[in-house]
């Protein structure tokens, strides 16, 4: 469920310096001592996960703009997230209505914890070097295509040296991951595949800069720029899909609010979260999220438990009443007895949470990185066998035994085995994106391919979290309209849902007077004279019915009860109606009351259901089933799923999650129509049949082709072209899933 007005009360400072000269520093000004005491502007991050264009980036920005005591507003399409520099008094409680009040749904997260500078910038080398590689590339091959043409003598040894002028800058420079990566490996004293990938580089440079000045007739600096290029396209593929899956549970710390309003001696203190204690009594105004979990002490309100807990429906909270963090308070101000705060408290143990799960599930080896741990070792045995075996047989040529063994090393470059998987994962990422699909891990479509149990959650997930009027029909006019007039004056989402439907159905609301909210229980006024409510079953004077409902007391006859029903999304019933006659496990878990679940289950045919589920009880369940053998995909949208959407064998979000959530997923479902996870799990069966395919294309091509190396049939170049042509070989089965 939506709600808006969510407030956090986060305040990060922004660091700065006051250069000056020496004797400013040593007698300071009036001016600059006031500087020195003034304090340092907020800088204030928020997530907005309703952006989505250019529109979207200048209503923001204009709108946090124009705001008093606002220095500058620049909202990343990318990460959905605003960042705010502004006066020291401007907090995150200023400027989320603003940014409701143009259209936009707005969480504040505390910038210290969403650092992945580190990520970009590695993401961002990698891109320079590969272009780098590519231009390159593209002229040396200009170059070797007029010495393969013919050209002859001082043309060929002026070609060649322009080449090496191009290709031995590019190879040092481009090169650069790989052989960082293998001088950790040999530092370490093992092998890694970077290993024989510095070595082909480094000899096919150094031989061709050989025969360049010997004037030879072949140089291979084409080759040695081609597998540089190569290589590189294929490690920033896999550094794409693991860059994406940032930490679900850094994402959940952002979202704890790091200060909290504590009442002493009747003021009130804002403090950090580290500096509360149990036992403090703490104040959260309405819209605000709870600093901590606690036990309401005075107040009465309603809150909203959907990130935590899944209840679609907000719940009232009175005196005694038990709270958690990270849930909102929607309508009164509340006063808290802290029981638990920072690390202690249900949101950050959720994180915890989350991280576990996420931790297990990196342990996940692909078929390539399993067969990388002897691959290695082998090429350089291959190699260095050549090598000695070549020697002998010339007796003591090191310049053809050091081309055969070059040759050998580049014909066997792990570049076709490294694409395996991700030529696979980039063909069915088209084809799924295109239905709606978008996949964030490399190995997800492996791990899909294997599920043969699918948990469900219920609200935002198969409903779309959003209450609909069930019975109107079943009421006169006359009710609706007085309903319509009491809704009206209401944020409560069953008032929303029931003045939208009144209004449908070309309704206009009743004269009702002297209309007042009361929280907690519902609405009232004054209509012909008398006193009319709605709202809880008990405070209109009747029992309450099974399903959701709110209920109308006219003071003629009984109340009457509307009643709701949960709005299903587009294709959930076809998707589970796929998944029973494929012959899946379906399980629904959500954290909603009995009768709702049990509603929805028997609506679309679940048998297996639970509801008033906890999130760590989630998790448990997914772990559950893993346990008795089952491969579990899970789709979720909360907070209350994040734990149990990393702790699965595989998972989905909605894009309408909440950013923990789609993090902690792996595949993320771009449209609000179920049907295409029934098109991933048939997709994904085919994708794992290429990855195999392309394992067999990759171990047949070195069985031919090794031989040769070893035999001398294959120059340092043929070598390249052949390493090349398995490589495309690989991409072109990979396009066959289209």
């Amino acid at each position: 469920m939506t709600i808006t007005g969510e407030r956090f009360e986060v305040e990060a400072p922004r660091g700065g310096g006051i250069s000056a000269c020496p004797a400013c520093i040593a007698a300071p000004s009036a001016e600059r001592l006031a500087a020195m005491a003034a304090p340092a502007d907020a800088r204030i991050m928020l997530s907005l996960p309703e952006a989505h264009c250019a529109i979207c980036i200048s209503t923001v920005e204009q709108a946090v703009a124009a705001m008093p005591g606002v220095r500058s507003a620049r909202l990343n399409l990318t990460l959905k997230r605003l960042s705010v520099e502004a006066d020291p008094q401007i907090t995150a409680a200023d400027l989320i209505p603003v940014i409701n009040g143009v259209g936009y749904e707005a969480h504040e997260l505390d910038p210290g914890l969403l650092s992945t500078t580190e990520t970009e910038r590695q993401g961002r080398d990698l891109l320079m070097r590969l272009g780098v590689a590519f231009f390159s590339m593209m002229n040396v091959m200009l170059l070797s295509v007029a010495v393969w043409s013919g050209a002859e003598g001082a043309t060929r040894d002026l070609f060649h040296w322009i080449s090496g002028a191009i290709a031995i800058p590019t190879v040092i420079f481009s090169g650069q991951p790989f052989f960082k990566s293998a001088w950790r490996s040999l530092k370490a004293g093992r092998l890694g595949m970077d290993v024989p990938i510095s070595l082909a580089l480094i000899l096919a440079t150094s031989i061709s800069l050989y025969e360049t000045v010997r004037s030879g007739h072949h140089a291979y600096f084409d080759a040695a720029v081609m597998l540089a290029f190569f290589l590189l396209l294929g490690r920033y593929l896999d550094h794409r899909t693991r860059a994406i899956a940032r930490s679900a549970a850094q994402e959940l710390a952002a979202l704890e609010v790091p200060r909290a309003l504590v009442i002493e001696a009747g003021a009130e203190i804002l403090k950090p979260i580290s500096e509360v204690a149990t036992g403090d009594l703490v104040l959260v105004r309405p819209g605000g999220r709870m600093p901590v979990d606690g036990v309401v002490v005075s107040g009465a309100s309603e809150i909203d438990r959907s990130l935590l807990t899944g209840e679609s429906l907000p719940v009232p909270a009175a005196e005694g009443t038990v709270v958690s963090a990270g849930e909102v308070n929607l309508t009164g101000p509340l006063t808290l007895r802290v029981t638990a705060a920072g690390k202690d408290s249900s949101l950050h143990r959720m994180a915890d949470l989350v991280a576990v799960a996420e931790a297990a599930k990196t342990r996940y080896t692909s078929l390539a990185e399993r067969a990388a741990s002897w691959y290695s070792p082998l090429v350089h045995i291959l190699s260095f066998s050549a090598f000695g075996f070549w020697m002998w047989k010339t007796g003591g040529d090191l310049r053809y035994a050091i081309n055969i063994s070059a040759a050998v090393l580049i014909i066997t470059c792990p570049c076709a085995l490294g694409l395996a998987v991700p030529a696979v994962v980039t063909a069915a990422s088209g084809q799924l994106f295109r239905k709606g699909l978008l996949i964030k891990h490399g190995t997800a479509l492996e791990r899909l391919a294997e599920v043969d149990c699918v948990v469900f959650d219920k609200t935002g997930t198969l409903t779309l979290g959003t209450p609909e009027p069930a019975n109107l029909s079943d009421h006169p006019d006359a009710a609706i309209e007085v309903a319509l007039a009491l809704a009206s004056a209401s944020s409560h989402p069953l008032a929303r849902a029931l003045a939208e439907g009144a209004r449908a159905r070309g309704l206009r609301p009743a004269r009702v007077e002297d209309i007042r909210e009361m929280p907690g229980h519902g609405i009232e006024g004054r209509w012909k004279g008398r006193r009319v409510r709605l709202g809880r079953a008990e405070w209109c004077g009747t029992e309450g019915v099974a399903e959701t409902a709110t209920y109308l007391a006219t003071g003629e006859g009984a109340p009457r009860a509307f009643t709701f029903i949960d709005r299903l999304r587009p294709g959930a019933a076809e998707v589970v109606g796929a998944l029973r006659q494929s012959g899946h496990q379906v399980v629904l878990l959500s954290g909603d009351t009995p009768a709702v679940v049990g509603a929805l289950a028997r609506r679309l045919g679940i048998e297996d259901w639970s509801a008033q589920v906890l999130p760590a009880e989630k998790a448990a369940r997914v772990a559950d089933l893993k346990d008795a053998g089952r491969k579990v995909l899970m789709v979720g949208d909360g907070l209350n799923d994040t734990a149990a959407l990393a702790a699965a064998h595989v998972s989905i979000s909605p894009a309408t999650a909440l950013d923990a959530a789609r993090v902690a997923s792996d595949i993320v479902l771009l449209g609000r129509d179920m049907a295409p996870i029934a098109d991933a799990l048939r997709i994904s069966r085919q994708a794992r049949r290429r990855i195999v395919e392309n394992f067999g294309i990759s171990a047949g091509y070195n069985v031919i082709a090794v031989p040769l190396a070893l035999a001398g049939h294959a120059t340092p170049l043929a070598a390249a072209l052949a390493m090349s042509l398995s490589s495309i070989t690989v991409s072109l089965n990979a396009l066959r899933l289209k």
